[in-house]
């Protein structure tokens, strides 16, 4: 006889501690805005309907996800048409990059990509090159992790099928420079794709003017929900579908389609679209005050990244003498949530890739911290942030015999 438990589940985790807190990881994920939250609330209530059916329910589906598509491409400037809903961004960069090489199999495989791209297109490219589908080149960056386009064009051969560069960097925030890339692959006539999944809703985009011909999104990154995302595949760009099945999405992304989702998508990338002028410049202002604050009060500091031309939010380093998972569990203990990297690698206590790339030292480079800012942070939480660093990092230097 099987033994069934009265005991009722908890509906959620538990919750956090009621101190206040500082979350200081908005490039790992955002909160979802409240609207956000909201519509999509209506409608997982109210919107039971298949869009792909053809009655009433159905069709009320269908304008919503329509409505979602228009409001992502008038933000990055596309047609509505070519906005393909996936499930986040590892699935739009898996889709930009497949999808062409199969398109163009028997042609062109050769994939040009960078050393501190995220996993999901590394990954990607190496996981098609071990199955013998291409042929990857990857190009290194200077200390600041900015890739030269002279780099990009001496790596394109008569088979180079895709270019693939991220446009900010998710663990030191480096911009790259993809309006020219971009130009060289046009006159190349290779597809480029960019990650711009910390950028969409940050900064202003707008594909119509950059060259682009892939460009994937994330929504939450800009306070939507986790789960969904889109690649733009601009008219014209060859690439096929990996799936099989419905034929959802113009055939690129069969299935069915995450109406809630993408309704949170939507409305998440427009409310952001609208605040981005204002808020990446209150960011910029808060993130330069707290890489001073770092620089003037804890020696032997490191700045990763790009000086200036970097993400609005984003402060990053690297602290001779410690170690990242000591640093963000210290900080956690305070109160502070921060991240030693990217948040899809953070288990494992191996330098970053991107930090190597740089050329940092491996003992260096195993102390990072990124601090990566968003709506919520104050002039506050950047002094108590100082004020909580500068004892965790003597401590974790003293206790490794590291002079402070």
């Amino acid at each position: 006889m099987r033994c069934v438990s009265n005991a009722r589940p908890e509906r959620f985790a538990p919750r956090l501690s009621t101190m206040r807190r500082v979350y200081l990881d908005h490039a790992a994920t955002t909160p979802v805005d409240p609207e956000v939250a909201d519509l999509m609330a209506q409608v997982l209530r109210d919107v039971p309907g298949n869009p792909s059916s053809i009655y009433a329910e159905g069709r009320r589906a269908r304008a919503l996800v329509d409505r979602a598509r228009d409001e992502v491409a008038q933000a990055i400037g596309a047609e509505p048409a070519e906005i393909v809903f996936t499930s986040g961004g590892t699935e739009a960069d898996n889709l930009a990059l497949r999808g062409v090489l199969k398109a163009r199999e028997g042609e062109a495989d050769g994939i040009v990509t960078t050393a501190i791209e995220h996993h999901a297109v590394l990954d990607t490219a190496h996981d098609l090159e071990a199955h013998g589908q291409a042929r990857v080149s990857v190009i290194g960056v200077d200390r600041d992790g900015r890739v030269a386009p002279g780099a990009v064009r001496a790596a394109l051969d008569e088979r180079t099928a895709v270019v693939s560069v991220m446009h900010g960097n998710n663990e030191i925030g480096t911009l790259q420079p993809i309006a020219e890339i971009g130009a060289i692959c046009r006159e190349r006539n290779v597809a480029f794709h960019s990650d711009a999944v910390q950028t969409v809703g940050a900064l202003e985009i707008d594909v119509r003017a950059i060259p682009v011909d892939l460009l994937s999104v994330n929504a939450h990154k800009f306070y939507g929900p986790k789960g969904v995302g889109a690649l733009y595949v601009r008219r014209g760009t060859r690439i096929a579908t990996v799936q099989t099945g419905g034929g959802q999405e113009r055939g690129l992304r069969t299935g069915t389609e995450n109406v809630a989702g993408v309704v949170g998508l939507g409305a998440a990338l427009r409310i952001a679209t609208a605040k981005r002028a204002a808020e990446s410049a209150r960011l910029a202002r808060l993130r330069d005050t707290l890489i001073a604050g770092i620089r003037s009060r804890i020696p032997d500091a490191t700045l990763t990244g790009h000086p200036t031309e970097r993400l609005p939010n984003n402060a990053s380093f690297c602290f001779s003498g410690t170690q990242g998972e000591a640093l963000v569990v210290s900080l956690d203990l305070e109160g502070i949530s921060a991240s030693s990297g990217s948040a899809c690698t953070s288990g494992n206590t191996d330098p970053s890739h991107v930090l190597l790339a740089l050329g940092l030292e491996r003992d260096l480079a195993q102390g990072s911290l990124r601090l990566t800012l968003g709506r919520s942070t104050t002039d506050d939480d950047i002094a108590a942030l100082l004020a909580a660093l500068t004892g965790i990092v003597a401590r974790l230097r003293a206790a490794a015999g590291v002079a402070a």
